[in-house]
């Protein structure tokens, strides 16, 4: 989700020809349509493969391969942290002679998931996803401690849409570049979320956290990890599904190596009393990745409560739509925020899901 600003259209050009040497029209069709969707049920692979026009095991060889290629970061579930539990969005101002020091104490928590560079006085962002608000809070106060840096906590309030899934087998300058418009919505998120979850639920999830394993069948394996019967553990994972504790299921596309590697978070200081209609009609735009309110912390000079991130291959690119959200739909003060760096990047972890 992260990249390097700067990067020229040349070197992202040679990058997009790079990453597709050697691969064909089937895993064109593996990368852009099964991101999601991985079919829920005991041999997932050849239900794929049916689809794809080749056999069982060829399907899972061409996933091994595009993962150990990084294409693919991952085989499995993406988790929904603001359902599950407690998530929020932090960021440190870390003096640049202990920068390093200072990621270490945060990259060493195993609920930190994601931690990014940006240039911006506030240098270091990262995520926090726990069971619960109590935990997420109490790792928030020993970053606090340990670092001396003060801790800007910016948990989600409205999720306006959420979906890093786009094409990306394709020449286009910025995410979805191809489409008119995407679905958006205004769901209200709480900090106390606990998820309603069985005891075989909350098993699946930490078991499944790191991902399923890549073999013809994950979900048995999974059963007999978590010591459950296969049947049940689709069945629980069709549960999750519907919840939304589980977003979706597929090859989660390392978007830096398929050439989208400048991204831009943006925030704004809307009116608070325009921020759902606001927010929505935002993000209904293909290009916008992200769009969610977050709490002002004025206490800590921070004025904006709406965010959008921007996905491109180009620099440039970003910087224009970004240019186009600020003129014709969003005109209020905002600041941009790209990626520098890449500090730490994992799907959602918790140590447990009970007595957290």
């Amino acid at each position: 989700m992260s990249g390097a600003e700067g990067d020229g259209a040349d070197a992202n050009t040679n990058a997009v020809d790079d990453w597709r040497a050697g691969l064909d029209d089937v895993d064109a069709r593996l990368i852009d349509d099964y991101q999601s969707g991985f079919p829920v049920a005991e041999r997932p692979f050849r239900v794929v493969a049916d689809d794809l026009g080749v056999g069982e095991d060829e399907a899972l060889e061409r996933v091994e391969r595009l993962r150990e290629r990084g294409v693919f970061r991952r085989f499995g579930a993406v988790l929904n942290p603001p359902v599950i539990g407690s998530s929020t969005l932090a960021a440190v101002s870390a003096p640049e002679d202990r920068f390093e020091e200072v990621a270490a104490v945060i990259n060493g928590y195993r609920q930190v998931n994601h931690n990014y560079r940006r240039d911006h006085e506030w240098n270091q962002w990262f995520v926090v996803t726990a069971a619960s608000r109590e935990t997420r809070d109490r790792i928030l106060a020993e970053i606090e401690e340990q670092t001396g840096c003060g801790v800007l906590n910016l948990p989600m309030l409205t999720d306006y849409y959420i979906d890093l899934e786009f094409p990306v087998w394709n020449d286009d300058a910025f995410a979805r570049e191809s489409l008119d418009s995407t679905d958006a919505g205004a769901t209200r998120i709480s900090e106390n979320a606990t998820g309603d979850l069985s005891g075989l639920e909350r098993a699946l999830l930490v078991e499944i956290q790191d991902g399923f394993p890549l073999t013809a069948t994950p979900y048995r394996d999974i059963a007999d990890a978590v010591g459950a019967d296969v049947d049940d553990v689709l069945a629980a994972v069709e549960h999750l599904l519907a919840d939304g504790c589980i977003k979706r299921i597929g090859c989660v596309v390392n978007h830096i190596v398929t050439g989208f590697r400048n991204n831009c978070m943006v925030v704004w200081d809307v009116p608070d009393d325009r921020l759902d209609e606001l927010g929505e009609s935002v993000g209904e735009l293909p290009y916008v990745t992200l769009c969610y309110h977050r709490p002002r912390r004025r206490e800590q000079d921070w004025e904006y409560n709406l965010f959008t991130m921007v996905h491109g291959r180009e620099a440039e690119a970003v910087d224009a739509k970004i240019d186009e959200l600020a003129a014709d739909y969003l005109p209020f003060e905002h600041e941009r925020l790209y990626s520098t760096a890449t500090l730490k990047q994992t799907g959602a972890q918790y140590e447990e899901l009970v007595g957290e």
